[in-house]
């Protein structure tokens, strides 16, 4: 027998869960190392024009697949369009969520370590070299794979119970905190000597320093960190009552979420060039920059704890809405429990995550592409697969979709949005589409 399925009980519920969903390593973690590899202010301005003319649609399009089906995104392709192989779509979706969590719940190890680290005080009072304690963690092979294991049991003890009312509930407290304490973080950075340089290098746009693969990962940053391209948020909004505004939830998320992003580069530029770090630090940039901001306040160790055990939970609430696209997938024919499904998963992803976690220690010699195995997973999830899942579901939502369901859960709700369907729909038809494909062909130097 089929469990019985669960439903947001809010239309704030469902907007924290998206938002906990969107904002987590995406916007916190990725975004300010990306920013900083890539110029800093132009790449910024190029992410929000393509999280607002891509991803704003591409989410509205997800939550209107979701919600229209109300089922899972293998399950929502197969109702549209049963008999055909647009059921692919899921399926590659559910693939990439999986390719996905190899590498995210390496870094949320990471975050889960420097939590526990941080809670005795550990991180500032016993190391001034923040460089070095960041390569010390994620050099050591033991560590990592503890922090991995960890983070692997706290998703799959979550996800087994099932986890609406617990995100939904948790987020209403926890996303706020999150907000204020990123505020503080932010207030404190622009405050020291120095950081106007860093403000400049993150919102004054130097276009020359913008490359062909910056403007990709710029795309490709706009779906990671909205989760959509995988249909994550077709399963997320088959939770979700028919009263509530599509349009308005997704503009709110997609709002939250740039928010999220300038926070994100006005609590760490600053700090990058106040202390001599370096912009283009990579993955470890947070690691090493959070700390020292810290350290500059009173009671340092406090916040620094406080702040990473909030991000932790952001970085978790994200985790959940991958591991839950599989799940969901999983157990919609009801012949495997969710308990079952989630914890052969959790060990499955443990096991194949393995490469990633030790890319930095035991088999920091390999390569791909002239990559490491984290990054190279990493550019194959992010900058391929994302952008291509998004062109998938364009195609499919304006050219297969039944066109009155698609209207219809546009309109529902939200009423003063019925002007702005024409636009959602030339923006779907024309310019997502081309936009991800001249983006690519760009890449490739076919066109310049």
């Amino acid at each position: 027998m089929k469990e019985k399925r669960d439903q947001w009980t809010s239309k704030l519920g469902f907007i924290l869960a998206s938002a906990g969903a969107a904002i987590g390593l995406g916007a916190i973690w990725k975004f300010p190392y990306v920013t900083g590899m890539s110029g800093g202010g132009a790449f910024f301005l190029i992410f929000v024009i393509f999280t607002l003319v891509i991803g704003l649609p591409m989410l509205i399009s997800e939550f209107i697949i979701g919600r229209g089906t109300a089922r899972e995104a293998i399950s929502a392709y197969k109702k549209l369009a049963p008999d055909s192989l647009w059921v692919w779509v899921g399926r590659i979706g559910v693939l990439g969520c999986f390719l996905l969590l190899t590498f995210y719940s390496v870094v949320g190890g990471w975050v889960l370590i420097y939590s526990g680290m941080s809670i005795p005080g550990k991180i500032i009072s016993e190391s001034a070299n923040y460089e070095a304690l960041f390569g010390s963690i994620v050099g050591s092979p033991g560590i990592t794979m503890l922090g991995l294991l960890l983070f692997t049991v706290a998703n799959v003890l979550v996800i087994s119970l099932g986890v609406q009312k617990g995100i939904e509930r948790a987020n209403k407290y926890m996303m706020p905190l999150l907000f204020i304490f990123f505020i503080i973080l932010v207030i404190r950075s622009l405050t020291l000597e120095g950081a106007l340089e860093g403000v400049r290098f993150f919102l004054a746009p130097d276009f020359s320093n913008i490359t062909r693969e910056s403007i990709l990962y710029a795309l490709g940053q706009s779906f990671f960190s909205l989760a959509v391209g995988f249909s994550c948020m077709i399963t997320y909004s088959s939770y979700l009552k028919k009263d509530v505004s599509l349009t308005s939830s997704a503009g709110t998320v997609v709002g939250m979420n740039i928010f999220v992003s300038l926070l994100a580069g006005l609590a760490i530029f600053p700090v990058v060039f106040a202390l001599g770090f370096e912009p283009a630090e990579g993955p470890g940039l947070l690691f090493m920059v959070l700390p020292a901001a810290f350290a500059q306040l009173p009671l340092g160790s406090v916040f620094l704890s406080l702040f990473l055990l909030l991000f932790l939970f952001a970085t978790l609430t994200s985790s959940f809405s991958l591991y839950e696209i599989i799940v969901a997938a999983f157990t919609a024919n009801g012949k495997y429990s969710r308990k079952t499904v989630t914890w052969i998963l959790g060990a499955v992803l443990l096991v194949v995550a393995i490469p990633s976690a030790l890319s930095s220690s035991t088999l920091s010699g390999v390569e791909i592409f002239n990559k490491s195995i984290f990054d190279a997973t990493d550019y194959l999830v992010s900058n391929i697969m994302l952008p291509l899942g998004s062109l998938l579901i364009a195609i499919f939502i304006i050219h297969r979709a039944d066109k009155a369901l698609v209207q219809e859960e546009y309109h529902l709700g939200g009423k003063d949005s019925i002007s702005l369907y024409p636009v959602w729909r030339l923006l779907m038809t024309w310019v997502v589409p081309l936009t991800i494909i001249i983006v690519f062909l760009n890449t490739l130097g076919i066109v310049k």
